[in-house]
């Protein structure tokens, strides 16, 4: 039976359908009552899962055509970063960010607002400028940032609730390397003194804490190597190479010790030779206004003893404003607080609905890929487009055939 790559869920697909071209993926899609898409099956919620057909769109030919004059690649949707940030490196141009994991596929992150790390970087999908996508009855729609303006703000970030998505254009920028530099030892009450001084120290900044103390037991700065080398005066430099997760061999982790790289070797936390974990964890993430973010940690610290017995290690990172309608970071800037938990779900839940509770007041939009139990209506209001994405999923999917039982209960109840 098809999971998702955590295990923690089965799909209730009555059939899964690996369509070779976008042929058969338009003729499956037409003939099929409901229909899901999935790519490399990150998501820890059941936004992809459907009781109709699951379409595998890693099954598609792995198109990546760039196109070096105009500065763009159109890439397949089941393409995962590690293939496309390589061959794009070979051309000498990049991605301006990655995630933390580079075996994502480019098509599930976008939809689903995943990002990287880095006050002026926004996330994966300000990158997209034109989206290939098989509708409900199987015919193919086009939608690019300036010809359709305002609609393809919504059509970005969409849940999978417009269509299958085939192909993307996306936005490049010239190569360039990056030194990553890892500190130790940031106490939360300097964390907070100087957030913003601290985000903004390097071109994407990442602090980690298992919430066992008051403090960040890590802080790794990804810095251009053409800017200068990066000092943290809060914070002592690591003596060694080190993995998020304390204990953890750092083997597979991306280069530290201030030693250049290229861009899509060193932003991600992990080669992309190794998964970590191997699938045995579970996530949550909530994304709140950076005006919020040093109440927000405090919360979090009142509870911390609660927190720490489940979680593997909490990552906050800031994300830039966009103004894509359904994105965590739209029309603000962002903070990110990231949760890997053990792969225990029934102890994991009573927690999650404490740090809801406790972020209440601080605005905090749930990641759509990953584990939240905040009420759909909360979620709801905390999207000030969100009616305007229900009008553009009935213009475009009348039927519902793109709704499942997450669409249903997040947007529709």
């Amino acid at each position: 039976m098809r999971t998702n790559w955590a295990g923690n869920l089965t799909f209730g697909a009555e059939r899964v359908h690996r369509p070779a071209t976008v042929e058969e993926l338009r003729t499956a899609v037409g003939a099929a009552r409901r229909v899901k898409a999935v790519g490399s099956g990150h998501s820890f919620s059941d936004i992809a899962d459907t009781d109709g057909v699951l379409v595998e769109v890693d099954a598609l030919p792995p198109d990546i055509d760039i196109d070096t004059a105009a500065g763009t690649v159109r890439v397949a949707a089941g393409v995962r970063y590690a293939e496309l940030a390589a061959r794009l490196h070979d051309h000498g141009l990049a991605l301006p960010n990655l995630a933390s994991l580079p075996h994502i596929s480019v098509g599930g992150s976008v939809a689903t607002g995943t990002h990287g790390s880095g006050n002026g970087n926004g996330g994966l999908g300000t990158s997209v400028r034109a989206l290939d996508l098989v509708t409900a009855d199987g015919d193919l729609l086009t939608l690019n940032r300036e010809t359709d303006a305002d609609r393809f703000d919504g059509a970005v970030v969409s849940l999978g609730a417009l269509g299958v998505v085939t192909h993307l254009t996306l936005d490049l920028v010239p190569d360039f390397e990056v030194r990553q530099d890892v500190f130790t030892g940031l106490e939360l009450g300097a964390a907070a003194a100087h957030f913003d001084e601290i985000t903004g120290a390097a071109y994407s900044v990442s602090l980690f804490t298992d919430w066992r103390g008051p403090r960040f037991n890590q802080v790794w700065l990804k810095q251009r190597a053409e800017a200068a080398a990066v000092d943290l005066p809060w914070a002592a430099p690591a003596d060694r190479k080190l993995h998020p997760v304390p204990g953890v061999d750092p083997l597979h982790c991306t280069e530290q010790g201030g030693l250049p790289g290229p861009w899509h070797e060193r932003l991600p936390h992990f080669k992309p030779g190794f998964t970590p974990s191997s699938g045995e964890e579970l996530q949550s993430e909530y994304l709140l206004p950076r005006t919020n973010a040093v109440a927000a940690l405090h919360a979090l610290d009142e509870v911390r003893d609660t927190i720490a017995p489940v979680l593997q290690i909490c990552e906050v990172r800031t994300v830039a404003a966009d103004r894509l309608w359904l994105s965590p970071a739209y029309g603000r800037d962002t903070v990110a607080l990231h949760f890997t938990w053990i792969k225990d779900p029934a102890a994991v839940a009573p927690v999650l609905r404490l740090i809801e509770s406790q972020l209440a007041p601080y605005e905090a939009r749930p990641h759509w890929g990953k584990l939240f139990s905040t009420a759909p209506d909360r979620v709801r209001a905390l999207y000030p487009r969100m009616d305007d994405f229900l009008k553009l999923a009935a213009d475009t999917d009348p039927s519902g055939k793109f709704r499942n039982a997450f669409l249903r209960r997040e947007l529709y109840a």
